[in-house]
């Protein structure tokens, strides 16, 4: 008989994980670059025991390697009433699309961005919507791409965040996959600046999942 811990996971159970580990950080759990490290291990898991390991050092019944995995005594609230699993909870079910078959991405680390970002006074914000917008959009062939990226940037500036969440979910979506972020995940960004912390965690959440995408499609 196979153990649990070589049992094969689901997307749904990758996307659980990597959503408790998102409130672990929100939470000042994990730092920044762990969070990032993490993350990636999360969706790049492949059993059980490539889960599990992430969250040896974070309560909840994961930690005491319970069989149910989250069914019961869950630490964080699931965001979706749906049907539990073995992670958690369900995701509603994704829209398959033909998958993008363009050039793949690159991965840029979050803390490099976040400091380009700060040393450049948010100049480099501008090359950041350009690269993103543009490679996903020569990858799935939709999309605003690079140029309009850029001068929604410039001229409306509060629409970017919202704008690159969005194209990011469409990235999964159009794979058959549950989407990490949404066009929602920027209102951390605006009303979140309120919070002073909103616009990093929506980059964080963001570029994360970009990152991941391309990882996964074997970029390094």
């Amino acid at each position: 008989m196979v153990e649990r811990e070589q049992l094969r996971v689901s997307d749904s159970e990758r996307q659980a994980a990597a959503d408790r580990l998102r409130r672990a950080h929100d939470e000042g759990r994990l730092d920044l670059d762990e969070y990032d490290r993490r993350l990636g291990a999360a969706y790049g898991s492949v059993t059980y025991a490539d889960l599990d390991r992430l969250f040896v050092d974070l309560p909840g019944p994961w930690a005491a390697g319970n069989a149910a995995y989250g069914l019961t005594g869950r630490a964080y609230p699931p965001p979706h009433p749906t049907v539990a699993q073995p992670y958690g909870f369900g995701a509603p079910a994704p829209v398959v699309a033909a998958q993008p078959t363009g050039p793949i991405g690159q991965v840029r680390s979050t803390g490099l961005q976040i400091l380009l970002f700060v040393v450049t006074f948010g100049i480099w914000g501008f090359v950041y919507y350009f690269q993103t917008h543009e490679e996903m959009k020569r990858h799935s062939g939709e999309g605003i791409g690079g140029v309009v990226a850029l001068l929604l940037s410039i001229f409306v500036s509060i629409a970017s965040p919202f704008l690159l969440s969005h194209e990011v979910g469409r990235l999964y979506e159009r794979r058959g996959q549950g989407r990490p972020v949404s066009a929602l995940t920027g209102l951390w960004y605006f009303p979140g600046i309120l919070l002073l912390v909103g616009p990093l965690v929506w980059f964080v959440q963001t570029n994360g999942a970009l990152n991941y995408y391309w990882r996964n499609l074997g970029a390094r």
